[in-house]
């Protein structure tokens, strides 16, 4: 039965009708491309001049890159300790969140829940408070507990703000599940953790795709967090990695371009690679507008 579920034959869309875009449309689409990547491309052009020739020309070609700029960046503000912390920040951030906000997501959608409309409004009520107001009470609360200065407390602290949207994101996702697919299963004797494996997972992987990726990029970036949370600088992550080289008594703005385009590249590259689904996750979210 599943087989006939899931692998039912997909109608091609009707493309006889469509028009060509007009000529303004690929205009505009230029002129936000450069806007968007222009900022990028002169930031990477920076990292490859030396600090006269940046001084003289911020917004040229670099006449002679110092490609050793990236590797003097990469040593002198110890990057190298700042990415393990964010990889695991990131990947525990992640993890929780997809794990929390599923199977929050899944009851809300599945399971008749007493004061489910509560819960909704207080997932929309706490995704727009800003996490300035428990700062204080967090500080304190954090070191009695002994979370404090340590990434598992951050990657928990990630974990409370970033869930209330993943769980309106995945529960949209899975309301779209019908629920004869549940009783299918259920008659061909499927539990129901067989049914969330087997059922509601596998369509709903897009949206924890996307969960998973926006949750990584934001604890990535992330600073407020990371700078009152983290003092130790063995465990500092990336991003105070690099707030602190760029607060050094010695200020080299080509060093400091240098150590922030090795920052965003990871981020970048994922984000390209992952471009489409998340994009498709969105859409199929109901997010896309």
């Amino acid at each position: 039965m599943f087989r006939v579920l899931f692998n039912s034959p997909r109608i091609a869309p009707n493309t006889g009708n469509a028009r060509a875009p007009h000529p303004a449309f690929y205009l505009v689409l230029v002129v936000l491309f450069a806007f968007a990547l222009g900022p990028i491309i002169i930031f990477l052009f920076d990292s490859l001049k030396t600090q006269g020739q940046l001084a003289s020309d911020p917004l040229g070609f670099p006449s002679h890159p110092q490609w050793h700029n990236f590797a003097d960046a990469w040593r002198q503000a110890s990057m190298g300790a700042g990415f393990a912390n964010s990889a695991v920040i990131v990947a525990g951030t992640a993890a929780g969140v997809c794990v929390i906000a599923g199977s929050a997501a899944y009851a809300m959608s599945r399971l008749e829940l007493p004061g489910a409309g509560s819960a909704m409004g207080y997932l929309l009520v706490s995704s727009a408070l800003p996490i300035q107001l428990f700062l204080v009470p967090l500080f304190f609360l954090w070191t009695r507990l002994g979370l404090y200065d340590t990434l598992f407390g951050l990657i928990v602290i990630y974990w409370a703000i970033f869930s209330p949207f993943a769980t309106l994101l995945l529960r949209s996702f899975k309301i779209t599940v019908p629920p004869d697919y549940d009783d299918a299963a259920r008659i061909d004797g499927a539990s129901e953790w067989g049914v969330l494996f087997r059922i509601v997972l596998p369509i709903a992987w897009p949206g924890f795709l996307t969960v998973a990726l926006v949750s990584a990029l934001s604890a990535y970036n992330e600073f407020l967090l990371a700078v009152t949370f983290i003092q130790t600088n063995d465990r500092m992550p990336i991003s105070t990695t690099f707030f602190a080289f760029q607060q050094g008594f010695t200020v080299n703005y080509a060093l400091i371009s240098a150590a922030g385009v090795i920052m965003l590249a990871p981020m970048v590259l994922l984000f390209l690679l992952l471009q489409r689904r998340f994009v498709d996750g969105i859409t199929a979210a109901g997010l896309g507008g």
